[in-house]
């Protein structure tokens, strides 16, 4: 199969895949759309303040394992291109899902799950860092903000292939511009906390 045909594959199974939306898949069997409630975001963080910890846990893990998945995927068609293609495709699925009138979430669990599967190593120093910024200001959104603006350092840092170093430039940009409205709220002063319930 030609080289380009692959990794069109790929990309095609990992758009579908990621569109498969956990936190809208979930939020059907409790009747609630969560993009309608809350912050808006068909994500964990979203769907842990309306729905429940149960309901999160479901949708972090739903949303983990199509990122991995899209990945073995892509690797078993065209090798670590298709994975990173494929991861790729899923992150821009969960973002604007196909099936969910590509009205999605912000695609940080995913990516994670994504670069998991790609480089473990960058993808453990990028949580710490989301940790640490989550423990002392309890914003989600910053958290995952500092994790895609250092993930591309990270790269560059670690001596990594210009492929994957291109690949975490688009990833964290996609982040960021993912959160354009909680870098609002946040500059105002407005954006919600970890743990506050929102209706």
């Amino acid at each position: 199969m030609d080289t380009i045909l692959r990794i069109v594959i790929s990309a095609a199974i990992g758009y579908l895949l990621g569109s498969i939306n956990s936190s809208l898949v979930i939020g059907r069997f409790y009747g609630v759309d969560v993009r309608k409630h809350g912050s808006g975001n068909a994500g964990v963080t979203n769907t842990l303040r309306i729905l429940g910890k149960t309901a999160a846990l479901l949708v972090l893990i739903g949303d983990a394992l199509k990122g991995i998945i899209s990945c073995f995927v892509g690797y078993y068609i065209a090798g670590q291109t298709g994975a990173i293609v494929a991861g790729g495709f899923a992150i821009i699925g969960h973002n604007w899902p196909v099936y969910f009138g590509f009205k999605g979430g912000k695609g940080v669990l995913t990516s994670f799950a994504v670069m998991v599967f790609i480089d473990w190593k960058l993808a453990i120093i990028a949580l710490g860092a989301f940790i640490v910024v989550v423990l002392l200001t309890r914003y989600v959104s910053l958290g995952s903000i500092t994790g895609a603006i250092i993930l591309p350092i990270l790269a560059i840092l670690f001596n990594r292939s210009i492929e994957l170093i291109v690949f975490s430039i688009a990833l964290g940009f996609l982040v960021i511009v993912k959160h354009h409205s909680n870098i609002e709220r946040l500059i105002n002063g407005t954006e919600s906390k970890l743990g506050k319930k929102t209706g």
